[in-house]
């Protein structure tokens, strides 16, 4: 009788150790993911707001060059620069819009975007294309505080 109840006894001991390992694994690939998944949407973050000042400075250079009367050749090589840069905002800017759920980052991303692709337009006079430099900039820090926000809300 105590044999059985002494088998009976390491049997519930093994089911009930099997059963903590299993759930603590569980929590360990949950807390993982969630880790992972902050990874990302911190790099979508931080790629838009690199690609977005990359593109801010080569709209810059180009502006400022046409306003300056730069020859043909120098006026291609800048707006070919600004093709570029212009294309590497596409990527992180649809990772952010997949990855991150807030509609503020989404709207200040947006705007951040669009206020940098109206530098193309903007300027009549170095003074023009310096405001339009100067709204760009505000709405890249718009986005940074507004992904800011999110991640502390969601520590």
């Amino acid at each position: 009788m105590i044999a059985v109840l002494a088998v009976i006894g390491t049997l519930l001991g093994s089911i009930i150790t099997g059963t903590f390992q299993h759930l603590a694994a569980g929590r360990a690939e949950r807390a993982a993911a969630a880790e992972q998944l902050r990874r990302d949407r911190l790099d979508a973050v931080t790629t838009l707001a690199s690609a977005g000042s990359d593109h801010r400075r080569a709209l810059w250079m180009r502006g400022e060059a046409r306003l300056r009367g730069a020859g043909d050749v120098e006026l291609e090589e800048l707006r070919s620069r600004s093709h570029t840069t212009r294309s590497a905002i596409t990527h992180p800017l649809v990772a952010l819009r997949l990855l991150v759920p807030d509609p503020a980052v989404h709207a200040t991303a947006q705007a951040m975007v669009v206020a940098t692709y109206d530098m193309v337009d903007a300027a009549t006079s170095i003074e023009e294309l310096t405001a339009a430099q100067d709204a760009a900039r505000a709405a890249h820090d718009h986005f940074i505080d507004a992904a800011a926000a999110f991640f502390s809300a969601n520590a």
